[in-house]
């Protein structure tokens, strides 16, 4: 048997271990489900006779060792800051390695060895990052290697709840990290260039800096600026061009409500709040208003943000009950951002009939032959339940399918890098294929950068 270590069996693991242990007999493999809970592990594996569950704390030298020793490829699905132990451990002993993540300066490091040991760990393989590099790298090298000009090359994907299980006003549930979702956007200034102008936005700009999206005949949507578009050019091998944007997906109408919350100071993560565990839902908003001994909180909040008693946006904040006496925060010592991350987590948590939805779209625009052209691609999944969810499918399955193909040979070019070379994006854009995740293409009129698709 050929044995495929998994680290970590959370939620976005479901697909990627089903998909293995689906091919494992035809494959000779065995799964290895290594987490931190034996009982987590052993759910994941459901009997099935191929899998085994193993207790793995990354953090003991001894068992993670143990485990990794008797791989062939390691798969580690921990949070990124994680990785790198379980990576000097997989190049000291020789085995292939599967993240999702983004590649970190310490991974960087390693490539050297890896390269020396022939071995091959593959990053940024799930889908943003992941499908989004594989999907925008396919058609790039296709303009590219039809004579043409790249001009402008912008990139959107976000993780949404799927229509028939929108039923809040803020047209949004957690379907990630909720953590990473109230910290978005913090840390700097969001890069971009727009028409060969560099662009910045700070933070508490950000979510007023919208940009429309109509997308594949599913609606009207809107997002805000990634971090760091900058960087996206080097990789994708667009040092020269004019134009590079990466954002993330809403619904229309969500920033101009979230950036309610920046301006207060809500999703601020920097200090700890006094007392937090016996204060209400109500003091902690009555924390960033002004002292009135006669007005309330809810006419306080009204006035100091300018939002009418009659705009949606009032009654998005009533709908999160942001206002409620008697709700407790029940977190002692937190910061502003884990107690908004507490009252959101209460309206934006997805119940056991919800599905979610992942919007992913592009934008190419290039000269062939000295005329302008324009083309977009764009990817919309929904899930199935509440264990393969869109996002779980999305992310697992080219993580499953890359150790799979690194493991077979089909993917051998060894070093620390990304899905970025043709070797890897074609045999798993075309294997996902099978599984729903299919990209639609269609030429539009070239736009460029249209300043009537933005707000603010």
């Amino acid at each position: 048997m050929r044995n495929i270590l998994i680290i970590g069996a959370g939620r976005s693991s479901s697909s990627l271990i089903k998909y293995l242990l689906d091919k494992s007999e035809k494959e000779n493999l065995q799964v290895i489900i290594g987490d931190i809970s034996l009982e987590n592990a052993q759910q994941k594996i459901n009997n099935h006779k191929n899998g085994v569950a193993i207790s793995l704390d990354v953090f003991n030298s001894d068992q993670r060792i143990d485990a990794i020793k008797n791989a062939n490829v390691v798969i580690s699905m921990l949070p990124a800051r994680f990785h790198i132990e379980v990576a000097k451990d997989c190049v000291t002993y020789s085995k292939h390695m599967v993240t999702a993540s983004y590649v970190s300066q310490e991974m960087k490091a390693l490539d050297t060895s890896v390269k020396e040991k022939g071995l091959v760990f593959m990053n940024e393989i799930g889908l943003d990052p992941g499908v989004d590099h594989m999907s925008a790298m396919q058609i790039i090298d296709r303009i590219r290697d039809n004579g043409a000009d790249m001009l402008l090359f912008e990139s959107f994907c976000g993780g949404l709840v799927a229509p028939e299980s929108d039923d809040n006003l803020w047209n949004y549930k957690f379907t990630w990290n909720p953590r990473n979702v109230v910290l978005a956007g913090q840390g700097g200034a969001a890069m971009f260039i727009q028409e060969g102008t560099y662009k910045y936005i700070p933070y508490h700009k950000l979510f007023r800096r919208t940009e429309f999206l109509k997308i594949n005949g599913s609606g009207n949507f809107e997002a805000y600026a990634n971090r760091d578009s900058l960087k996206y050019r080097n990789i994708y091998g667009l040092d020269n061009i004019p134009t590079m944007y990466r954002g993330t997906i809403r619904k229309i109408g969500f920033s101009r409500a979230w950036n309610v919350f920046v301006q207060l100071g809500m999703t601020d993560d920097t200090y700890t709040i006094e007392d937090s565990k016996n204060m209400t839902y109500r003091d902690f908003t009555n924390l960033f208003l002004a002292y009135s001994p006669t007005d309330s909180v809810e006419l306080k909040f009204r006035s100091y943000l300018k939002i009418d008693q009659d705009d949606i946006m009032w009654e998005k904040f009533l709908e999160l009950n942001i206002f409620d006496a008697s709700k407790k925060v029940e977190l002692q010592n937190a910061t502003p951002a884990q107690i908004l991350q507490k009252i959101l987590s209460d309206k934006w948590t997805l119940q056991q009939h919800d599905k979610d939805m992942i919007v992913m779209h592009h934008k190419f625009g290039y000269n062939y032959q000295g005329e302008n052209k324009q083309l977009e691609s764009s990817m919309i999944i929904n899930g199935d339940d509440q264990t393969y969810t869109a996002m779980a499918k999305t992310v697992g399955l080219p993580v499953a399918m890359a150790a799979l193909k690194i493991l077979n040979g089909e993917i051998k070019t060894p070093g620390v890098q990304l899905p970025i070379s043709k070797e890897v994006y074609e045999p798993i854009l075309k294997e996902l294929e099978e599984y729903g995740i299919i990209f639609v293409e269609k030429e539009v009129p070239y736009l460029g950068y249209n300043p009537d698709n933005v707000i603010g």
